[in-house]
């Protein structure tokens, strides 16, 4: 806390107060809007503004500092009625109170500015800025929707009638400003689109405050300019001037003046680069004649009469057909060699000789298989009879002919010839039990007894 000194000794400096005097005002009053009148408006080389801000009452000074100047839409001037969000300060060296400002919005301007970006986002993102229709270079019938009295007409038509005098031009007058203006301004254009040959149209008026041009942004108006059948150049307002139909045109023009010479070439200048052309081509002409006739001269000095070319094609054609048979007759001996070596070597080379020999040989093998096959099949039927005796003398039928029996568990409700191979043969008395019907195989027959009783084995 400051406390002011209590005697003469204890005095500050005139520094000490204003520090202290800046402090309580940034920390007691913080950051305001305060609306008022600039005055005294500057702008030195070092992009700092200062000036005064009044009303009938009072007046304060102002800095509006480089690095959030750079940020205005446009350079504040005397007499504007403004609103500024700024901080309360003291510049400590001259003991001035002033405001430091952080933002500047022309009064009664913000909201509408605010609801202008949040439309135009609007509708940029619904592709209404985004209209590629082909304007007609030059169009044959242009319909200029303006007011009637404005110079925007009149500059257009002067700029028209000297680049291009055979353009005709029909004027949609209409209001182009106050509350008239937006529903005349889109009936101009849907009038255009129904009724007349116009294959372009041109929509301007001249400079004004951002409330002359606010008919321009609006809405419905930019709508119509995108879904014209027609081309839309439009020159509304200064070149620093952009509004949302603008945005929705096809093709901005500055100003009036720039959209004619935007849509009509100018008359004389194609003249003159029609003559130029002319001239280049005629130009191009003399020397292309001039190289051909050069190639032909050249072309007759190397020329021959054809009779010695067709004696020397004759003469060569001879010496080709001489060397031809030549070759044939040489091709010909020696494929003749070749064929009487291939006949000799074939003559050679017959199977007369084998042929004779294999009989040869077929009819001394003969008798000796006669002889050998009959002592080979009686070793075999010995061989096999000896087998068949040997595996009689180990079959299990064999063993049951001499007495011996097999014994086997049948079901109790199958009769003793229904059963399958795999029943379970019975080794031991243990593994029946009274009642239980088993099967007997005998060397010739079976058995189905019941068991009675069972015996243990002796010891």
């Amino acid at each position: 806390m400051f406390e002011p000194p209590s005697s003469a000794a204890n005095a500050i400096s005139v520094t000490q107060l204003n520090r202290e005097a800046k402090r309580l005002l940034e920390r007691g009053l913080g950051e305001l809007w305060i609306e008022g009148e600039i005055s005294g408006f500057s702008q030195p080389r070092s992009g700092h503004c200062y000036f005064t801000l009044k009303d009938d009452g009072a007046q304060v000074r102002c800095a509006l500092f480089k690095s959030r100047a750079q940020f205005l839409r446009e350079k504040p001037k005397d007499g504007d009625r403004v609103r500024v969000r700024a901080k309360v300060s003291l510049f400590e060296a001259r003991g001035d109170y002033q405001l430091i400002v952080e933002a500047l919005q022309q009064a009664g301007l913000g909201e509408w500015l605010a609801r202008l970006a949040r439309l135009r986002e609007q509708l940029a993102a619904e592709g209404i800025f985004a209209n590629q229709r082909t304007l007609p270079h030059p169009p044959q019938h242009l319909g200029v929707i303006t007011s009637a009295t404005g110079a925007a007409l009149q500059d257009v038509i002067a700029v028209t009638r000297k680049r291009w005098p055979q353009a005709h031009l029909s004027v949609l007058p209409v209001v182009v400003q106050g509350p008239q203006a937006v529903p005349q301004l889109i009936r101009a254009v849907a009038m255009a689109n129904r009724d007349s040959d116009c294959d372009a149209l041109l929509i301007t008026r001249g400079g004004g405050s951002l409330e002359d041009l606010w008919a321009f942004n609006d809405e419905h108006l930019a709508r119509a300019i995108f879904h014209s059948r027609l081309p839309v150049v439009a020159a509304i307002g200064h070149e620093t001037d952009t509004t949302l139909a603008e945005l929705a045109a096809d093709l901005r023009a500055p100003t009036p003046s720039a959209a004619a010479e935007a849509l009509f070439p100018d008359q004389r200048a194609l003249a003159h680069q029609l003559d130029a052309l002319s001239q280049r081509l005629w130009r191009t002409q003399r020397a292309l004649l001039d190289q051909a006739a050069q190639r032909l001269d050249h072309a007759r000095s190397r020329l021959r009469h054809p009779a010695r070319d067709l004696t020397l094609q004759r003469e060569r054609a001879s010496e080709l057909e001489r060397r031809l048979h030549t070759a044939l007759r040489q091709r010909l001996l020696s494929e003749q060699e070749k064929a009487a070596q291939l006949e000799r070597r074939l003559k050679q080379a017959s199977p007369a000789r084998d042929i004779q020999r294999h009989r040869q040989q077929l009819a001394m093998l003969t008798p000796r298989l006669n002889t050998a096959l009959p002592r080979r099949l009686a070793a075999d039927r010995e061989r096999l009879e000896a087998a068949m005796r040997a595996l009689n003398s180990v079959s299990p039928l064999n063993v049951l002919g001499r007495g011996y029996a097999i014994v086997e568990r049948v079901g109790s409700q199958s009769p003793p010839q229904t059963q399958q191979k795999g029943n379970e043969v019975i080794r031991a008395a243990h593994q029946t039990q009274p009642g239980e019907m088993l099967s007997i195989r005998l060397g010739e027959g079976r058995l189905a007894v019941e068991v009675k009783r069972r015996f243990k084995p002796k010891p």
